[in-house]
């Protein structure tokens, strides 16, 4: 209940502090928007980003981590007024390649928009806003990692648009799922469903999911999202058995989980001042069996949320083009919320961060960042400390 006031409040300061409406104020684009607006035939954008990491402990040495973490190559191209194509190759620690996004999309209204191929998974904020100068922190949060394991993007179809009198942006598609079990298991107490993320790459589906995406941006300065992801985990058990053979299809049952997901979360600027939050929360079903099956320990139910101020302090400078921004985010996450059968409930999953630190904008593209993360699990009796540096760029 604790979890539930601490966000309710945090909403009311959100839709009420200094509430001033513009009905065109429209919500933060990310690079695959903007390639979407670009009335050009062929556009390309990208972004990138370079991190140290320092882990601190007074009683032992620890060597520091330096790693190109990402670079990302972003081609649009408008074969008319109505159909384009977007696509996201990315690099990430050098050596990894993968193709983060590629859709078609083609325009029939400005409410209604069809879009299919490699998608976003719209839960939350920064598994669609992800470039490295759209949000504070060297690090994403880690609720994006554990609960919304970003980033999230599976092979799909489906229906997107602004409903622009009702100052509502939507997103609605049929995904192809998780891959919860070809041979071996792939989620875990420690992991939530981040191993079992697809990706695209040569997905397999056995049952299909639905994803969607509630936004308001009616109040100036202030968007509003509510997503949600439904449907069951996938599992290669099911390919090529008879219909009719109990045992086989049991098996396959029980190496599957059903999943609900809901996210909240809302961003604010007024002036310097900037707000955000977000919350998590997810039901998992038959995993009991799951476990049972598998030996793992997957929780029944997951949660996650964050709070986060910052206020630039340049931001009333006469000529300063440029942006400083102290900042300070705590955030909870437990993928042990909640445990069926047996399976006792792990206080090394249940687990307190704080984040505070400083981002200086350059230019509204380019970024340095600067910060100490505090890290602590209900198993431990005290924090763990990481100070992170890096710069990030969008183009």
């Amino acid at each position: 209940m604790k979890k539930f006031l601490t966000i309710a409040a945090f909403w009311a300061i959100l839709t009420n502090a200094f509430a001033q409406t513009d009905q065109n104020d429209q919500q933060q684009l990310n690079s695959a928007q903007r390639l979407l607006n670009s009335n050009q035939g062929l556009t390309i954008g990208g972004y990138g980003e370079v991190h140290y990491n320092q882990a601190l402990d007074g009683d032992t040495y620890n060597n520091g981590q330096l790693d190109v973490h990402r670079v990302v190559m972003l081609f649009g191209y408008n074969f008319n007024e109505k159909t384009q194509f977007v696509t996201e190759l990315e690099f990430e620690h050098v050596k990894e390649v993968y193709v983060e996004q590629a859709f078609i999309q083609h325009k029939l209204s400005n409410a209604f928009q069809f879009r299919g191929g490699l998608m976003l998974i719209p839960m939350g904020i920064v598994n669609e806003y992800h470039e490295p100068n759209t949000f504070n922190g060297v690090e994403r949060p880690l609720i994006d990692k554990y609960i919304a394991p970003t980033t999230w993007r599976e092979i799909g179809a489906g229906f997107t648009g602004n409903i622009l009198p009702a100052s509502i942006r939507y997103q609605a598609y049929i995904v192809g799922g998780f891959n919860g079990y070809d041979g071996s298991a792939k989620f875990s107490g420690k992991n939530g469903l981040r191993k079992g993320r697809q990706k695209g790459a040569e997905a397999y589906v056995s049952s299909p999911n639905f994803t969607g995406k509630v936004e308001y941006f009616g109040i100036r300065g202030l968007n509003i999202g509510l997503s949600g992801y439904f449907g069951d985990s996938q599992s290669t058990l099911y390919d090529g058995i008879e219909k009719n053979d109990k045992d086989a299809v049991a098996a396959a049952d029980s190496s599957t989980i059903g999943m609900a997901m809901i996210g909240v979360d809302a961003r604010y600027t007024y002036g310097g001042l900037q707000l955000r939050g977000q919350y998590y929360h997810t039901s998992l079903s038959n995993t009991k069996e799951y476990n049972e099956f598998t030996g793992n320990d997957l929780g029944s139910g997951m949660f996650g949320y964050y709070l986060e101020a910052g206020y630039d302090v340049f931001k009333h400078f006469d000529n300063v083009k440029t942006g400083l921004i102290p900042f300070v985010r705590y955030e909870a996450y437990d993928t042990h919320s909640k445990t069926d059968g047996n399976l006792a409930k792990n206080d090394a999953y249940d687990v307190k961060a704080i984040t505070t630190g400083l981002t200086l904008k350059l230019t509204q593209n380019a970024v340095l960042k600067a910060d100490m993360q505090f890290v602590k699990s209900a198993a431990s009796d005290e924090y763990a400390k990481t100070f992170n540096a890096g710069f990030g760029i969008m183009f």
